[in-house]
């Protein structure tokens, strides 16, 4: 007989609809009966693609002795992280104050009122390696409630102070100087790691952010490397496109099989930026192929785009991506000797007896038609689970990927795909109020959105009018900034918080602040306003971007992989940025110009006025196309030769 998660639409959550557990989801109810009852709650979080939440669950959930053990002594609550973004940081930020680590699944016991007092991610069904047994952390955990309730619930006003954690944060009256951006670009140096690329050892994940802002500073020894180097490994999928999560070991040769949408549209854009930057097209290859991954595999017949692919398949981490030397042979047929020598693989293989493969190799000719061979073979196995719920953040991103490289590499379909997107969003991701909602499946959308949805998608719109100059998305990014800051702003120290001010009250109400693994909310909003500060001459925009530098700008230079993508916005901020408007009849040349390099430091309006601030005023020359290029609302002479054009904007 299913739980009460029958009902709900999470992917992750639905997986759970049958354990013996008496799972409730997020709400109310549970912790109203956990007072009735004085019992503790068990929040347990994790997400769809996550391979040990997918263990414990058969391991410990599906097992009826232990779900008995579970429903006797606690009320258990399983969180979607992904569509929870505000439970799973706050309880995440709990555990790794209590252990010193963190990670899915995530296993928080709290009070009736939401405080926790012990946490923990993976728990075994018997003790092994000195880790306790589930049972034996659920009967201590049930134990230590019923002998010290009165003790754990007088903790419980300084444990939910410390859990705002960002949100205790005041701001620095100290100058915002240029060599803080010199000093995290040395911090980042020293924890470079020059033969693989990348930062740190194992695992490894991609630092697309920290890419961009390497390459935003000039620099490409270290962001070029670490560009080349994952796409050569296995942590990129060499047949279909796309990229795992993260690596296991520290040269990206056997990844975390499960495929994340905000990590594709993330590096889809680093790649185009580094292609930009180097002329590598080994770089703009893997932009064209993540993208075309996307839009194959993930996209929904809305428009919209799926949130991940799973691990597994089969049963087994990996099966499906994974190649035997004689499955590779058999499917590549005739060139199965190029098959062998360019994908790196042996008889023993790399993985468990079999290949992840890997780029061993240059591209040789007919690399096209070989990974078509093998994709058509693989597409025969069972494929892995796909979590199809649309997260309004995540298309986001891929919004800003899909638009920007469309433009760039003159791909309608791209173009096509970033509108339908955007126009998915904000159509059917809102409520009869027209308030943005988080998350979208089986025609429903619900749940308030977070920060890091409208900063996103902020960004995301300002991207796709650049891209398109179509005046609707920039009508529509102005109204998501806005309702961003009447809804989420800190008014007395600045910054945004990461829930509305009607959203629903948890033990704190925090900030959203570390770019890891994707740019925070309050990076996001931070570059976005800036942004639209520039395309409309409105300082409030700035003002309240601003307002989360001072938060930040001491503390992110020095911990810069944590706040990569707000580093990215303090390099604009200290810009000289380009304002360039284009208009008038014939204009794709001069627009090729402006999008044929990387300008990270140039913001672009073309096309009729229609309430863009940029374009008022701006005709043509004599009837040609124009460019009016100026810095700080002081305007050059405009130009309506390419050439002129390239030489205002060099250094952009």
């Amino acid at each position: 007989m299913a739980n009460r998660l029958a009902a709900e639409t999470s992917p992750y959550l639905l997986q759970h609809k049958d354990n013996p557990v008496d799972w409730y989801p997020w709400g109310a109810e549970a912790f109203e009966r956990a007072r009735a009852e004085d019992k503790p709650v068990l929040v347990s979080i994790g997400y769809s693609a996550c391979h040990w939440c997918h263990v414990m669950e058969h391991e410990s959930f599906e097992d009826p002795g232990t779900a008995a053990l579970m429903n006797e002594r606690l009320v258990c609550v399983k969180v979607d992280r992904e569509e929870r973004p505000d439970v799973d940081s706050l309880y995440m930020e709990a555990c790794q104050a209590m252990t010193g680590q963190g990670g899915w699944p995530l296993n928080v016991f709290v009070t009736p009122d939401q405080v926790p007092f012990y946490a923990g991610t993976y728990f075994p069904p018997e003790r092994r390696h000195g880790i306790p047994s589930w049972r034996e952390v659920v009967t201590a955990v049930a134990d230590a409630w019923a002998a010290h309730r009165d003790e754990i619930v007088a903790g419980s006003a300084r444990i939910a102070e410390r859990l705002r954690g960002g949100a205790l944060l005041s701001p620095s009256e100290s100058p915002i100087e240029p060599r803080s951006l010199d000093e995290a670009v040395a911090r980042l140096r020293e924890r470079y790691d020059p033969v693989h690329g990348g930062f740190g050892g194992a695992p490894k994940f991609p630092p697309a952010s920290a890419i961009e802002f390497l390459l935003r500073r000039g620099e490409t020894e270290m962001s070029a490397h670490t560009l080349r180097a994952m796409a050569s490994g296995g942590i990129y999928d060499q047949i279909g496109g796309g990229f795992s999560r993260y690596s296991v070991d520290a040269a990206w040769v056997v990844p975390h099989f499960e495929k994340m949408l905000y990590d594709n549209a993330l590096l889809a854009r680093a790649y185009l930026h580094g292609w930009l930057v180097t002329g590598d097209p080994l770089l703009e290859r893997v932009c064209r192929e993540t993208l075309d991954w996307a839009l194959r595999e993930m996209r929904a017949p809305e428009g919209g785009f799926y949130s991940s692919l799973d691990a597994d398949s089969d049963g087994e981490e990996g099966r499906f991506y994974v190649w035997t030397l004689a499955e590779l042979r058999a499917a590549a047929g005739a060139d199965a000797d190029l098959a062998e020598a360019y994908f790196g693989a042996t008889e023993a293989g790399n993985f468990e007896g079999r290949n992840v493969l890997v780029r061993a190799t240059e591209d040789p000719d007919g690399l096209d038609e070989l990974k078509r061979r093998l994709y058509e073979a693989r597409s025969r196995r069972t494929w892995p689970g796909l979590d199809d719920k649309r997260l309004t953040s995540w298309n986001a991103l891929m919004i800003s990927a899909l638009a920007e490289a469309g433009a760039v590499l003159e791909r309608g379909d791209w173009l096509d795909a970033a509108r339908a997107a955007a126009d998915f969003v904000l159509t059917r991701m809102r409520d009869d109020s027209g308030r943005l909602l988080r998350t979208y499946k089986n025609g429903q959308a619900k749940l308030n959105a977070y920060l890091k949805d409208h900063a996103f998608l902020l960004e995301a719109l300002i991207t796709l009018y650049e891209s398109t100059f179509e005046p609707r998305w920039f009508a529509a990014a102005r109204q998501v900034a806005d309702t961003m800051i009447a809804r989420f702003a800190d008014e007395s120290a600045g910054g945004f918080f990461e829930t509305s001010s009607d959203h629903e009250r948890l033990v704190a109400r925090r900030k959203d602040l570390e770019d890891s693994p994707i740019p925070a909310g309050n990076s996001s909003a931070a570059y976005g306003l800036l942004r639209l500060a520039e395309l409309t001459g409105e300082h409030e925009y700035a003002r309240r971007a601003e307002g989360v530098l001072r938060l930040l700008h001491e503390l992110a230079p020095r911990h810069p992989q944590a706040f990569a993508h707000l580093l990215q916005a303090l390099d604009f901020h200290l810009a000289q940025v380009k304002e360039v408007a284009i208009v008038g009849p014939g204009r794709a040349p001069l627009e090729r110009v402006a999008r044929g390099a990387f300008r990270p430091h140039v913001v672009l309006a073309g096309g009729e006025p229609d309430g863009v601030p940029l374009l008022e005023g701006r005709t043509p020359v004599d009837g040609r196309a124009a460019a009016y290029v100026c810095e700080r609302f002081a305007c050059k002479q405009p130009v309506t030769d390419p050439a002129e054009l390239e030489a205002l904007l060099a250094g952009g």
